[in-house]
């Protein structure tokens, strides 16, 4: 016998599940692969993508088409139809569409944060963040000298400000600082996603947990090779490592013992 949820999915969920299979249905096929692989300029790859799901975003562009120029608008189609889609949404599927643009909320504000540093153009630099990250604060970021005012003038008011417990300091924001504070940052990132998808359970838990395994053991990684040569400690190297992913243990608790020797080993 159906329970509740699943009666009531078509009544919360069924249009947006509508969507997602005509997004599917417009994925490229194997014929258009083999199409792409003949283009030699950017016209060819115009022409073959104007028979596709892919060709509208194009039709209105003017030559000479450029790399930047199609990056930007499919870019903005992605963008628009995400936003449609969580703009739609209801919970949990809200909230978890607030997760997937945290990652990029992350990087605009180490961009933003960084730029400032270097005494870089605000408004150069809002122009190279991703729109998935954006949220109205962004231009106080320069006002900010340590974490702690980072977090009291920008993201307090932000999806980030959980994830900003562990972060929470009056170091001055140097380009060391900020790497940890983005590594600080994805750790609770990831571990709270990680979390929100497990306790969903079902399909969702099935499909999330893995993708989400793998991030935070490439970032382990990320984080190991950057470290190379700099300031940072084993053990603050470590303290950065999220507490997910294939290089723990079934409980979470840290990295497995033989990687654990590995990385510690490092640097």
């Amino acid at each position: 016998m159906l329970g509740s949820a699943e009666l009531c999915f078509n009544v919360d969920h069924g249009y947006l599940e509508g969507l997602v299979r005509g997004c599917k249905a417009g994925l490229l096929t194997q014929q258009d692969y083999l199409n792409l692989v003949q283009c030699e300029t950017l016209e060819d790859l115009k022409v073959h993508l104007q028979t596709t799901d892919y060709g509208n975003f194009l039709a209105n562009q003017t030559n000479p088409l450029t790399v930047s120029k199609i990056d930007t608008e499919m870019r903005r189609k992605l963008c628009g139809e995400f936003e449609y889609f969580r703009n739609h949404s209801l919970e949990p599927l809200s909230t978890f569409f607030t997760y997937m643009t945290c990652g990029y909320m992350i990087d605009n504000v180490i961009l933003l944060v960084s730029g400032a540093l270097q005494k870089k153009s605000v408004r150069d630099l809002l122009g190279r963040c991703h729109p998935l990250g954006r949220f109205s604060e962004m231009e106080a970021v320069n006002i900010a000298d340590t974490p702690s005012d980072l977090f009291h003038a920008v993201l307090v008011e932000t999806p980030l400000a959980p994830f900003f417990q562990d972060c929470m300091s009056e170091n001055t924001l140097d380009e060391l600082n900020i790497e940890v504070l983005r590594n600080k940052l994805y750790k609770s990132y990831l571990e709270a996603f990680y979390n929100f998808c497990k306790d969903h359970g079902d399909v969702t838990a099935e499909i999330m947990c893995p993708i989400l395994e793998f991030e935070a053991d490439r970032r382990a990684f990320i984080i190991t090779l950057n470290s190379f040569g700099t300031e940072l400690s084993k053990d603050a190297r470590e303290a950065l490592y999220p507490s997910r992913g294939l290089r723990t243990d079934e409980e979470g608790r840290g990295p497995l013992r033989g990687l654990q020797a590995l990385v510690r080993g490092c640097g």
